[in-house]
Protein backbone atom coordinates (compact mmCIF):
# COMPACT_ATOMS: atom_id res chain seq x y z
CA UNK A 1 0.00 0.00 0.00
CA UNK A 2 1.26 3.50 -0.81
CA UNK A 3 2.10 6.02 1.90
CA UNK A 4 -1.03 7.97 0.88
CA UNK A 5 -3.19 4.85 1.08
CA UNK A 6 -1.80 3.85 4.46
CA UNK A 7 -2.42 7.36 5.78
CA UNK A 8 -6.04 7.13 4.62
CA UNK A 9 -6.39 3.75 6.34
CA UNK A 10 -4.98 5.08 9.64
CA UNK A 11 -7.31 8.09 9.46
CA UNK A 12 -10.32 5.86 8.77
CA UNK A 13 -9.46 3.80 11.85
CA UNK A 14 -9.16 6.96 14.00
CA UNK A 15 -5.43 6.41 14.46
CA UNK A 16 -2.45 8.75 14.69
CA UNK A 17 0.04 9.42 11.89
CA UNK A 18 1.52 12.15 9.72
CA UNK A 19 1.96 12.24 5.94
CA UNK A 20 4.80 14.49 4.78
CA UNK A 21 4.64 15.67 1.17
CA UNK A 22 7.25 17.64 -0.77
CA UNK A 23 5.53 20.77 -2.08
CA UNK A 24 8.65 22.41 -3.49
CA UNK A 25 12.06 20.80 -3.84
CA UNK A 26 13.94 18.13 -5.73
CA UNK A 27 11.04 15.65 -5.77
CA UNK A 28 7.68 17.47 -5.65
CA UNK A 29 4.92 15.08 -4.67
CA UNK A 30 7.20 12.61 -2.87
CA UNK A 31 5.58 11.33 0.33
CA UNK A 32 6.71 9.90 3.65
CA UNK A 33 4.29 8.40 6.16
CA UNK A 34 5.29 8.51 9.83
CA UNK A 35 3.29 6.47 12.35
CA UNK A 36 2.91 7.13 16.07
CA UNK A 37 5.38 4.32 16.86
CA UNK A 38 8.04 5.91 14.62
CA UNK A 39 7.82 3.45 11.73
CA UNK A 40 7.67 4.90 8.23
CA UNK A 41 6.56 4.16 4.68
CA UNK A 42 7.74 5.88 1.51
CA UNK A 43 10.49 8.47 1.29
CA UNK A 44 11.36 11.96 0.07
CA UNK A 45 14.44 10.96 -1.92
CA UNK A 46 17.04 12.33 0.49
CA UNK A 47 18.14 10.82 3.82
CA UNK A 48 18.62 14.19 5.51
CA UNK A 49 15.23 15.41 4.32
CA UNK A 50 13.64 12.16 5.52
CA UNK A 51 15.18 12.67 8.98
CA UNK A 52 13.90 16.25 9.18
CA UNK A 53 10.47 15.10 8.02
CA UNK A 54 10.31 12.38 10.69
CA UNK A 55 11.24 14.94 13.37
CA UNK A 56 8.58 17.40 12.19
CA UNK A 57 5.97 14.65 11.87
CA UNK A 58 6.63 13.37 15.40
CA UNK A 59 6.24 16.88 16.80
CA UNK A 60 3.09 17.78 14.89
CA UNK A 61 1.19 14.49 15.16
CA UNK A 62 1.26 14.85 18.96
CA UNK A 63 0.55 18.59 18.80
CA UNK A 64 -2.34 17.49 16.55
CA UNK A 65 -1.98 20.13 13.85
CA UNK A 66 -0.94 20.19 10.19
CA UNK A 67 1.41 22.81 8.79
CA UNK A 68 4.06 23.74 6.22
CA UNK A 69 7.73 23.35 7.13
CA UNK A 70 10.79 24.73 5.31
CA UNK A 71 13.77 22.36 5.31
CA UNK A 72 16.86 23.58 3.40
CA UNK A 73 15.57 24.26 -0.14
CA UNK A 74 12.42 22.15 0.27
CA UNK A 75 8.92 23.03 1.39
CA UNK A 76 7.12 20.20 3.15
CA UNK A 77 3.48 19.86 4.08
CA UNK A 78 2.93 17.77 7.20
CA UNK A 79 -0.65 16.47 7.20
CA UNK A 80 -1.72 15.02 10.55
CA UNK A 81 -4.52 12.67 11.54
CA UNK A 82 -5.24 11.94 15.19
CA UNK A 83 -8.03 10.65 17.41
CA UNK A 84 -9.90 13.00 19.73
CA UNK A 85 -7.74 13.87 22.75
CA UNK A 86 -8.23 11.92 25.98
CA UNK A 87 -9.10 13.42 29.35
CA UNK A 88 -8.58 10.84 32.10
CA UNK A 89 -10.43 11.82 35.27
CA UNK A 90 -9.50 10.18 38.56
CA UNK A 91 -12.21 10.36 41.18
CA UNK A 92 -15.85 9.35 40.65
CA UNK A 93 -17.25 12.54 42.17
CA UNK A 94 -19.90 15.07 41.09
CA UNK A 95 -17.23 17.30 39.57
CA UNK A 96 -16.19 14.36 37.37
CA UNK A 97 -19.69 13.99 35.94
CA UNK A 98 -19.84 17.70 35.05
CA UNK A 99 -16.33 17.49 33.54
CA UNK A 100 -17.29 14.44 31.46
CA UNK A 101 -20.28 16.24 30.01
CA UNK A 102 -18.29 19.34 29.13
CA UNK A 103 -15.35 17.37 27.72
CA UNK A 104 -17.69 15.35 25.50
CA UNK A 105 -19.37 18.54 24.27
CA UNK A 106 -15.92 19.92 23.37
CA UNK A 107 -15.07 16.83 21.32
CA UNK A 108 -12.81 15.12 23.84
CA UNK A 109 -12.91 11.49 25.04
CA UNK A 110 -13.40 11.51 28.84
CA UNK A 111 -12.56 8.46 30.98
CA UNK A 112 -13.47 8.12 34.66
CA UNK A 113 -11.31 5.97 36.95
CA UNK A 114 -11.82 5.15 40.63
CA UNK A 115 -11.18 1.90 42.53
CA UNK A 116 -14.41 2.39 44.50
CA UNK A 117 -16.81 0.34 42.39
CA UNK A 118 -19.87 1.65 44.21
CA UNK A 119 -19.11 5.13 42.81
CA UNK A 120 -17.46 4.30 39.47
CA UNK A 121 -20.57 3.19 37.58
CA UNK A 122 -21.83 3.74 34.05
CA UNK A 123 -25.16 4.97 35.45
CA UNK A 124 -23.43 7.92 37.13
CA UNK A 125 -21.17 8.84 34.19
CA UNK A 126 -23.16 8.36 31.02
CA UNK A 127 -20.99 10.72 28.96
CA UNK A 128 -17.74 8.91 29.78
CA UNK A 129 -16.01 6.92 27.07
CA UNK A 130 -15.36 4.30 29.72
CA UNK A 131 -15.79 4.03 33.49
CA UNK A 132 -13.09 1.92 35.14
CA UNK A 133 -13.27 0.69 38.72
CA UNK A 134 -9.57 0.05 39.35
CA UNK A 135 -6.46 1.55 40.93
CA UNK A 136 -4.45 3.94 38.74
CA UNK A 137 -1.89 1.55 37.27
CA UNK A 138 -4.50 -1.01 36.24
CA UNK A 139 -6.93 1.66 35.04
CA UNK A 140 -4.31 3.29 32.84
CA UNK A 141 -3.24 -0.06 31.45
CA UNK A 142 -6.85 -0.78 30.50
CA UNK A 143 -7.10 2.42 28.45
CA UNK A 144 -3.83 1.71 26.66
CA UNK A 145 -1.42 3.64 28.87
CA UNK A 146 -0.54 7.33 28.87
CA UNK A 147 0.77 9.03 25.75
CA UNK A 148 1.65 12.61 24.82
CA UNK A 149 -1.99 13.37 23.96
CA UNK A 150 -3.35 12.28 27.35
CA UNK A 151 -4.55 14.88 29.87
CA UNK A 152 -5.10 13.86 33.48
CA UNK A 153 -7.35 15.49 36.09
CA UNK A 154 -7.16 14.25 39.69
CA UNK A 155 -10.35 15.12 41.60
CA UNK A 156 -10.44 12.54 44.39
CA UNK A 157 -9.62 14.51 47.58
CA UNK A 158 -8.38 11.19 49.01
CA UNK A 159 -4.63 11.14 49.76
CA UNK A 160 -4.29 7.44 48.99
CA UNK A 161 -5.88 7.81 45.56
CA UNK A 162 -4.32 11.21 44.83
CA UNK A 163 -0.81 10.07 45.61
CA UNK A 164 -1.12 6.76 43.76
CA UNK A 165 -2.44 8.52 40.66
CA UNK A 166 0.11 11.34 40.68
CA UNK A 167 3.02 8.96 41.22
CA UNK A 168 2.12 7.20 37.97
CA UNK A 169 1.02 10.27 36.01
CA UNK A 170 4.03 12.45 36.79
CA UNK A 171 6.43 9.78 35.55
CA UNK A 172 4.55 9.43 32.27
CA UNK A 173 4.40 11.33 28.98
CA UNK A 174 1.06 12.95 29.89
CA UNK A 175 0.63 16.38 28.30
CA UNK A 176 -1.05 17.73 31.44
CA UNK A 177 -1.50 16.63 35.06
CA UNK A 178 -3.87 18.71 37.20
CA UNK A 179 -5.03 18.11 40.76
CA UNK A 180 -7.90 19.54 42.78
CA UNK A 181 -7.51 20.85 46.31
CA UNK A 182 -6.81 23.94 48.39
CA UNK A 183 -3.32 25.43 48.56
CA UNK A 184 -2.92 23.87 51.99
CA UNK A 185 -3.92 20.46 50.61
CA UNK A 186 -1.49 20.94 47.72
CA UNK A 187 1.36 21.71 50.11
CA UNK A 188 0.60 18.62 52.18
CA UNK A 189 0.40 16.48 49.04
CA UNK A 190 3.73 17.83 47.85
CA UNK A 191 5.40 16.90 51.13
CA UNK A 192 3.97 13.37 50.94
CA UNK A 193 5.16 12.87 47.39
CA UNK A 194 8.62 14.23 48.16
CA UNK A 195 8.83 11.82 51.09
CA UNK A 196 7.79 9.02 48.72
CA UNK A 197 10.79 9.78 46.51
CA UNK A 198 9.41 11.94 43.69
CA UNK A 199 11.73 14.66 42.44
CA UNK A 200 10.94 18.36 42.74
CA UNK A 201 11.12 18.65 38.96
CA UNK A 202 8.34 16.10 38.56
CA UNK A 203 6.17 17.77 41.19
CA UNK A 204 6.49 21.07 39.34
CA UNK A 205 4.49 19.48 36.51
CA UNK A 206 1.30 19.46 38.60
CA UNK A 207 -1.24 22.14 37.70
CA UNK A 208 -2.59 22.76 41.19
CA UNK A 209 -5.02 24.04 42.17
CA UNK A 210 -6.47 22.74 38.92
CA UNK A 211 -8.24 25.06 36.46
CA UNK A 212 -8.34 28.73 35.50
CA UNK A 213 -9.39 31.50 37.86
CA UNK A 214 -13.05 31.92 36.87
CA UNK A 215 -14.43 32.27 40.37
CA UNK A 216 -16.11 28.88 39.87
CA UNK A 217 -18.36 27.59 42.64
CA UNK A 218 -20.69 24.89 41.28
CA UNK A 219 -19.58 21.57 39.76
CA UNK A 220 -20.50 22.84 36.28
CA UNK A 221 -18.53 26.07 36.73
CA UNK A 222 -15.58 24.12 38.15
CA UNK A 223 -15.68 21.77 35.16
CA UNK A 224 -15.61 24.82 32.87
CA UNK A 225 -12.58 26.14 34.76
CA UNK A 226 -10.74 22.82 34.39
CA UNK A 227 -11.67 22.31 30.76
CA UNK A 228 -10.61 25.86 29.92
CA UNK A 229 -7.16 25.21 31.35
CA UNK A 230 -6.83 21.88 29.56
CA UNK A 231 -7.78 23.41 26.20
CA UNK A 232 -5.37 26.30 26.77
CA UNK A 233 -2.52 23.89 27.52
CA UNK A 234 -3.32 21.81 24.45
CA UNK A 235 -3.17 24.94 22.29
CA UNK A 236 -0.06 26.37 23.95
CA UNK A 237 -1.91 29.33 25.47
CA UNK A 238 -1.95 30.92 28.93
CA UNK A 239 -5.72 31.26 29.15
CA UNK A 240 -5.91 35.02 29.64
CA UNK A 241 -8.70 37.35 28.46
CA UNK A 242 -8.72 37.93 24.69
CA UNK A 243 -9.46 41.61 25.21
CA UNK A 244 -6.07 41.95 26.89
CA UNK A 245 -4.12 39.91 24.35
CA UNK A 246 -1.89 41.29 21.61
CA UNK A 247 -1.38 39.58 18.26
CA UNK A 248 -3.54 37.02 16.52
CA UNK A 249 -6.52 35.45 18.28
CA UNK A 250 -6.24 32.28 16.19
CA UNK A 251 -3.19 30.64 14.68
CA UNK A 252 -3.27 30.63 10.89
CA UNK A 253 -3.13 27.10 9.54
CA UNK A 254 -1.24 25.93 6.48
Amino acid sequence: MSAQGEFARVAAEDGRAALVTVIEGARPGAKLLVRADGTTDGGLGDARLDAAAVEAADELMWAERSELREVDEATLFVDVTAPAPRLVIFGAVDYADALCRLARAAGWRPFVCDPRSQFATRERFREAEEVIAAWPEEALERIGGIDRATYIAVLTHDPKLDDATLTVALRSDAAYVGAMGSRRAQAQRRERLLSAGLDEELLDRIAAPIGLDLGAVTPDETALSIMAEVVAVRNGREGGRLSQMAGRIHEVGA
